[in-house]
């Protein structure tokens, strides 16, 4: 099992911008998921991955006055779950609907769709905006009898509801070996009929006619790979995408009209935006 570095930065002064800055930067040097709170955040990279110098150098070149405190702390991946339940993964419920808690959680609230994630490092429980805006567009969405593809799985916690709204065919791709065994994992846990793939863009060769392709990952994945994703799509299909900021929205729609998808709705928290496109032709 893969072993994670823990790496907590405390921020002064600190608030929801310089937080959300923070895990944008770190993202796009390969961590993989974050906690925010009022005082700064803690990220998760694997060992493997870890680069003090390139830390470094993010921090030294952000944008705003800010005086960072880093720690970090090396989790063998067999206390993964230990060290979730006890700092990090709490119980959440979305507009009344949805529920996602842990195997380990008790007490857990009643709603429409009861989803178990047993994260191991993937992102995705649903705490993030970019996930919770995801599931509010899946929620609003006519997922009955309906071929879905999910991007970038993660736990495979899109995906999953989904399948639970009624979706038939459902794939979820994840490139990280990992994740893809966390959100294989976790699609039994919640007894869903998903097939899981362990692979890239290029996994979706062949895969066609789908009636709604979803992807939470970041701006520049989606940019280089948007032409793969529109493809497939059926006219008159829908795409949920994720994972960027408002201020980026203009880019990923005029990247995606180029694919021959317009905007159909878009929802914001926190300054993190999931659009909802139609393909047109």
């Amino acid at each position: 099992m893969q072993d994670y570095f823990s790496v907590r930065i405390d921020a002064n002064p600190c608030s929801e911008t310089i937080t959300d800055l923070l895990a944008a930067f770190m993202g796009d040097i390969g961590y993989e998921s974050f906690t925010p709170d009022e005082n700064g955040l803690t990220a998760f990279i694997q060992d493997k991955s870890y680069d003090k110098a390139l830390l470094d150098s993010v921090l030294s070149d952000f944008p705003m006055e800010v005086n960072f405190k880093v720690q970090t702390e090396l989790i063998k991946g067999e206390n993964w779950n230990e060290e979730w339940e006890k700092h990090y993964f709490q119980p959440i419920m979305i507009d009344d609907e949805v529920v996602v808690h842990s195997s380990f959680h008790h007490d857990v609230p009643r709603a429409r769709f009861d989803i178990v994630i047993d994260p191991k490092m993937a992102f995705g429980t649903g705490h993030h905006s970019t996930t919770s805006q995801m599931m509010r567009h899946i929620l609003s969405a006519d997922m009955k009898g309906k071929k879905v593809i999910d991007m970038g799985t993660g736990t495979g916690i899109l995906a999953i509801l989904c399948n639970m709204r009624g979706a038939e065919d459902v794939v979820g791709i994840e490139i990280d070996p990992y994740a893809w065994e966390n959100a294989v994992e976790n699609v039994g846990l919640n007894k869903a009929d998903v097939k899981m793939v362990c692979g890239d863009a290029t996994s979706l060769e062949g895969m066609e006619n789908a009636d709604y392709f979803l992807a939470n990952i970041n701006r520049n994945v989606i940019l280089d790979d948007i032409h793969a994703y529109a493809k497939t799509l059926r006219k008159g299909g829908e795409m949920f995408l994720s994972g960027f900021y408002r201020k980026d929205v203009p880019i990923v729609e005029a990247a995606a009209a180029n694919e021959g998808l317009s905007m159909k709705s878009m929802l914001v928290d926190n300054d993190w935006a999931a659009i909802r496109l139609v393909k047109t032709y």
